[in-house]
């Protein structure tokens, strides 16, 4: 039988009735037959790397470090005798991150190797830390994203980020120029988020002359065609979103694009779609009051200050009561029952909770966070770039990529090293932070030079409540991501202090912080946040919790010293890098306890890490799980991260469009930042597959 077959048969049931997991084994073993034939044979390590360099697939590895070094590295990585867990994951690893021969026909890497790789090179000369990295990598603490883990080392290479955030302004020259950088973005891989909201809304004014504004949409037709002709050389079209504040007078149109029914002119197909949304629209949809929807260039004309800038929450009614401000009426439910029912239909918009986003920003006194990226877990300051006509030199704003990587919660937590596994991914993050130069997006350049960002998330929660027999919606797994995520935090902020130690330098205006002036560590002067619940504490046995004292501590020296990473933790969704990890998604349930996939021709099946006949109601679908008690064990965690979280909703047939609302509701009110796609699922006679095994 072919691996394939063997992996498919993960799905059939022993004689007790469970799956036959052990299936997945065999179809590993046959594959990595069939990676031996196909491997480019070298006497040693030393030997694969010095080929690959002189072969032109390495950058020249021996310029930062000896060959002992190297010898060393290769001789640690090598000795952990790596085994894929499985199919899923080597099948993975080989088709998307492996290194191959020009042709495709003969693999020069294996996955020790791409691990080296990254060390080396992430290391930049530093073999402390290029071991360290090392060490993360194989033993599955800590993965970079898809970008910096393929790319690392390699002599023709993408860029090492692959994900970026752009502001439009409301004119022509603007709109040009975020275009043009989207396509250059798109051409390196990247997928691009672009805030529409300072564009002027159809039927304005231009130049005096009324009604000639055409809207937000040509814009919008404009980036899908160009996302679209620029595919990555054939392999994938290019992948962007669209963002628009829900008081931006177009808001309207801008959900119809995604309505099944929409006419063919208006309608956009592959541009996803998100909704700024501050907080005076939650509270003028609670007292069912109508809301208006202003003209972003008739706002600007009587106040000097873009619909993007203005803090609504504050001014929302002084725009309103301005009779020259040019505006149209309409029910905030009806709109919000509009939002529910194009996500039944479409999964979008996601929603951005603005207002909340910039309330708990550490850097609110330096900018505002006004969109976020495709996935709905970057929230960095942001601002505009003013494109002046040819002979004038433009002013180049801060625009914003996203750096990413993820610890694997399971592994972390098994080898008690939660303090060095983050320190080692805030140092490989803000690695590729210091040397991203994306020469077509100045923007991008100058946030890097000056906030040095990054996103460190996690993986692997699912599966490591799974193993430990916790159910996701438990008190028990609350607690658990109480205390984790607020440990991951303490130590990345202890990191990034020593980093800016070391370097004697901060990120940019670190003075006008949160950090500096104290007011961030609140929470934690106020609540410790350890476990009390005994089956919690014990998970933490061997890691060292910081209490309050230990806080405090933190504060002192982050108020002397200063912080490197302007933000630092995102958790994103992780779909990819999971599998190589053998890993369940992010933070989120799993869908399924034996997922289906697609690639190509064949079908492959991947069994949810640690799946046993004695866990399988751990593993309960996310359909199948209370939704709101998903957004409570989110927002505990999103209490300890600076950035946001990318969650997603699951629904079925049966739910209404009001549900919906009310969950929209509930996780503002529960202190999300944003909600990312909403997955329906027609609901069938076979509804809970954990209840038939």
């Amino acid at each position: 039988m072919s691996y394939f077959e063997y992996n498919n048969r993960v799905t059939a049931k022993d004689e007790t009735g469970f799956f036959k997991i052990e299936e997945d084994q065999k179809a590993i073993a046959l594959f990595e037959k069939e990676i031996e034939l196909k491997m480019i044979k070298h006497d040693s390590g030393i030997e694969k790397i010095q080929w690959l360099i002189n072969n032109n697939y390495y950058i020249n590895f021996f310029e930062e470090y000896t060959e002992k070094e190297i010898k060393d590295l290769i001789e640690v990585v090598y000795s952990y005798q790596f085994k894929f867990q499985s199919f899923m994951a080597i099948s993975k690893f080989y088709q998307t991150y492996a290194l191959k021969t020009n042709d495709n026909n003969y693999y020069l890497e294996t996955y020790e190797d791409r691990i080296i790789a990254n060390g080396l090179f992430l290391g930049r000369g530093n073999f402390k830390l290029a071991m360290q990295l090392s060490l993360a990598l194989i033993e599955q603490r800590y993965q970079p994203a898809t970008p910096t883990f393929l790319n690392s080392g390699r002599k023709f290479s993408g860029e090492l980020v692959s994900c970026f955030l752009l502001e439009i302004g409301d004119s022509l020259n603007s709109i040009n120029y975020n275009l043009s950088t989207a396509m250059q973005l798109s051409k390196v891989g990247g997928g691009v988020a672009l805030n529409l909201t300072k564009i002027r809304a159809r039927t304005e004014s231009i130049k005096g002359i009324e009604g000639v504004a055409q809207g937000i949409l040509p814009v919008m037709k404009l980036l899908e065609d160009s996302f679209s002709y620029i595919d990555q050389l054939g392999q994938r079209p290019g992948a962007g979103a669209v963002y628009l504040n829900i008081f931006h007078a177009d808001v309207l149109e801008f959900l119809d694009t995604k309505k099944l029914n929409a006419d063919e002119k208006t309608r956009i197909q592959t541009l996803s779609l998100g909704l700024v949304i501050p907080d005076v629209f939650w509270e003028v949809a609670k007292k069912n009051q109508d809301m208006y929807l202003f003209y972003p260039n008739s706002v600007y004309q009587e106040t000097g200050e873009n619909l993007a800038d203005i803090d609504l929450d504050t001014r929302y009614y002084e725009l309103v009561e301005n009779d020259q401000i040019r505006k149209k009426k309409i029910s905030a439910r009806n709109i919000l029952q509009m939002i529910a029912q194009t996500q039944f239909e479409s999964g979008y918009p996601y929603i951005i909770y603005g207002s909340t986003a910039n309330r708990l920003n550490p850097l609110k006194k330096i900018g505002n966070i006004k969109m976020s990226n495709l996935c709905t877990e970057i929230f960095q300051i942001q601002t505009e770039s003013i494109i002046n006509d040819y002979g004038i030199e433009d002013d180049i704003g801060y625009d914003i990529n996203c750096n990413l990587g993820s610890l694997n919660i399971v592994n972390v937590m098994e080898k008690t090293n939660l303090a060095e596994s983050v320190d080692t991914a805030t140092r490989a993050l803000t690695t590729v932070s210091d040397i991203s130069n994306i020469a077509n997006a100045p923007g991008v350049k100058n946030a890097n030079r000056d906030f040095h960002s990054i996103g460190l998330g996690a993986m692997n929660l699912n599966g490591y409540l799974a193993k430990n027999l916790i159910a996701y919606e438990s008190i028990d797994a609350k607690e658990f991501v109480s205390a984790f995520f607020m440990a991951m935090n303490y130590y990345s902020i202890k990191s990034s202090c020593a980093i800016a130690k070391e370097k004697n330098k901060t990120f940019q205006n670190f003075e006008l912080s949160d950090y500096k002036s104290g007011e961030y560590f609140k929470q934690y002067e106020e609540e410790d946040f350890l476990p009390t619940r005994q089956k919690v504490i014990d998970l933490f046995t061997g890691i060292d919790l910081p209490t309050k004292s230990d806080w405090l501590n933190l504060k002192e020296e982050v108020q002397t010293y200063g912080l490197y990473n302007s933000y630092r933790l995102a958790i994103a969704p992780t779909q990819s890098i999971s599998y190589v990890q053998n890993s369940t998604a992010s933070i989120q349930p799993v869908v399924e306890m034996i997922e289906t996939r697609m690639y190509g021709d064949s079908i492959t099946y991947y069994p949810m890490p640690f799946l046993s006949r004695k866990n399988t109601l751990m593993y309960k679908s996310a359909y199948n799980i209370d939704q709101f008690k998903l957004i409570d064990l989110v927002a505990e965690v999103q209490k300890h991260i600076d950035q946001g979280i990318s969650t997603i909703l699951y629904v079925d047939s049966n739910t209404s469009t009001k549900t919906l609302a009310k969950l929209y509701y509930y996780a503002w009110k529960k202190g999300l930042k944003s909600l990312y796609y909403t997955r329906t699922r027609n609901l069938s006679i076979d509804e809970c597959l954990s209840c038939s095994v």
